[in-house]
């Protein structure tokens, strides 16, 4: 097609809100668009303009203002449930057809989003390459001799093809980030539960994650706001019980080197040397870290008895249809037989004193980044080697929910073959958010271009552009969000423009009344302090800084793009007998630590 359109979700807002586009417009495209990769089996079953009806109708007459994902058409890997659409799992003879949706389809769908269709997959989600199905292997979306990545393969590829805005996987041993990588996207694996996963065909219930591909971390971040919804008929779903923040200034771990594996790649190896000069120019610094007890970890995942939780999944199905089974999927799956309860309970022991010391490792950092891939591989040489290959894949992933982290996967320097790569950052569980924020400031000193389209993102501008009749004023205390004064900027009508940081150029202090941070600059010695931007109608902004008592005052603070914008600064003489609290970077971050 000549014209192609940016299928992102802010830029589809905006298209709908100027009259540029339609729901209706869009899907009509993306079918048009479809046609030309009927050569790659991205799709297992591709909506119907009938089948899609439905989900149009029932945003018709609603505003995008109530529906975060009004008109944003979506992908759903075939191990997920459509209600009406069959579910094959990447095999034929299992299908079967929902009545429901899945939970987390259902959270979409209701935020306004389209289903576009059923994804292709690694049968029944046993396998890293984007290969081992039925229905044919998934091609990579910038070079169809190699491979996509699996699970979750169409998704990816389908993402990254600007068929859709955002595509369902799911992970349990990397399926949600290795082809994110291979794909040039982002991969977002959310803590174990904050998902639901039921509607869900599951691979090892007891570590299955949804996941989601999306062009951006944005996307990222809006769509996981929605799914992240506790299912009470969910008995493995989970309500977040830690927050975490993102730093202005923060520590991440790096390998040793003896522990970097690249199986004689040199351009993952370069791609990955820069992405931590990347993330050190946002603000980072370097600890390295062990990973060897990680990586011993991830060795229990299939030499362990959790391969017997995939045979568990499909008990009934392979003890009647074995046959049926795709090669490599049965070889791996029919060992399992021969699992023991007393091997699964030997094996919970082994690895619960890995989480117990890999803990105390990611404790000493904000987050630990390794490549998401080490190498890549041809369709031809993973068909050769299926189980080495794909095990090579899985080198920096397969650890990941059997710690119980969370974990993002987010692109880097493309290798000089044209074939993206990417890293991975993970923290513990529930620090998903704080991972999405610290992927946003590295996307944006990198600009790359969004998957495989034409389109670069753009990150929301740090937001000083305040509504008509109004003044911007910054904000880094009680009055930020969630915070006891954040009243007296939303009784104001005031509105969040932005959640960012100062330049590089102030020390924050908690004054001796414990109530609130006092902000002072420092040319020389300051750091970068967590701030919002709020807009305040003009009216309204004399009450507010009436209600400011001494020490405290407006002045001019700097941004860390270079822009000044009017916010509460402090005199210097208040910070005598007062406890600095600069090293913490944030007003939030301290008072989380003082408790």
């Amino acid at each position: 097609m000549s014209s192609r359109l940016d299928l992102s979700i802010y830029s589809l807002h905006q298209a709908y809100g100027q009259g540029h586009l339609s729901p209706e417009s869009v899907i009509e495209y993306i079918q048009k668009l479809s046609q030309e990769y009927k050569d790659n089996p991205i799709w297992i079953h591709l909506l119907t303009k009938e089948e899609i009806q439905p989900y149009l109708d029932a945003i018709k007459g609603k505003n995008i203002e109530d529906l975060p994902l009004y008109g944003i058409p979506f992908a759903i890997k075939d191990n997920i449930d459509l209600a009406g659409i069959p579910t094959t799992a990447g095999c034929e003879e299992y299908t079967y057809t929902p009545s429901e949706s899945a939970f987390v389809v259902e959270q979409l769908i209701s935020a306004g989003a389209i289903p576009i269709g059923k994804t292709n997959l690694d049968q029944f989600a046993t396998g890293l390459v984007g290969t081992r199905s039925p229905y044919g292997a998934v091609k990579n979306a910038f070079n169809a001799d190699y491979v996509s990545g699996g699970s979750s393969s169409g998704s990816a590829v389908a993402t990254a093809l600007g068929l859709v805005s955002f595509a369902l996987g799911t992970d349990t041993a990397g399926s949600g980030r290795v082809p994110a990588a291979l794909n040039n996207l982002i991969g977002l694996k959310p803590s174990r539960g904050l998902w639901s996963n039921r509607g869900v065909v599951p691979a090892c219930r007891t570590l299955d994650c949804v996941t989601v591909f999306t062009l951006n971390p944005d996307d990222a971040e809006t769509v996981h706001t929605i799914a992240a919804t506790y299912d009470q008929e969910d008995a493995y779903s989970r309500k977040a019980s830690s927050t975490f923040h993102a730093k202005p200034s923060f520590t991440f771990g790096v390998p040793k080197k003896e522990n970097l594996q690249f199986f004689g790649n040199h351009d993952i190896k370069e791609s990955y040397t820069q992405a931590i000069n990347e993330l050190q120019a946002i603000g980072g610094k370097v600890k390295e870290i062990d990973l060897q007890l990680f990586l011993d970890a991830a060795k229990l995942l299939y030499e362990g008895p959790w391969v017997a939780e995939r045979y568990a999944a499909i008990e009934s199905f392979i003890n009647t249809s074995v046959d049926t089974l795709y090669p490599t999927t049965r070889a791996i799956i029919e060992p399992a037989i021969k699992a023991s309860a007393v091997d699964a309970f030997k094996y919970q022991y082994k690895l619960q004193e890995h989480k117990r010391q890999c803990d105390d490792i990611l404790s000493t950092v904000d987050f630990i980044v390794t490549p998401t891939i080490g190498s890549v591989y041809t369709i031809d040489e993973v068909n050769n080697e299926p189980i080495k290959l794909n095990s090579n894949l899985g080198y920096y992933t397969n650890f990941m929910n059997l710690l119980d982290y969370s974990a993002i996967a987010i692109p880097a320097k493309f290798q000089s073959n044209g074939i993206p790569c990417g890293i991975t950052l993970f923290s513990p569980a529930f620090a998903d958010i704080a991972l999405l924020n610290y992927a946003k400031r590295y996307c944006e000193q990198l600009k790359l271009p969004m998957g495989n389209t034409p389109f670069d993102w753009q990150a929301k501008e740090d937001g000083v552009k305040p509504q008509q009749n109004a003044v911007p004023v910054i904000v880094c205390g009680a009055h930020m969000s969630g915070l006891p004064l954040n009243h007296q900027l939303t009784e104001r009508d005031g509105e969040l423009l932005s959640k960012t940081t100062t330049a590089k150029k102030y020390r924050l202090y908690a004054l001796p009344d414990g109530k609130r941070p006092g902000m002072i600059r420092d040319d020389r010695n300051g750091e970068c302090i967590e701030v919002e931007v709020w807009s305040l109608p003009t009216k309204k902004y004399g009450s507010f800084v009436a209600n400011i008592a001494s020490p405290l005052g407006i002045g001019s603070i700097e941004l860390k793009d270079g822009s000044s914008v009017q916010g509460f600064i402090c005199e210097s003489y208040a910070i005598l007998g007062a406890k600095e609290i600069t090293q913490y970077g944030s007003w939030k971050i301290f008072l989380d630590n003082k408790f």
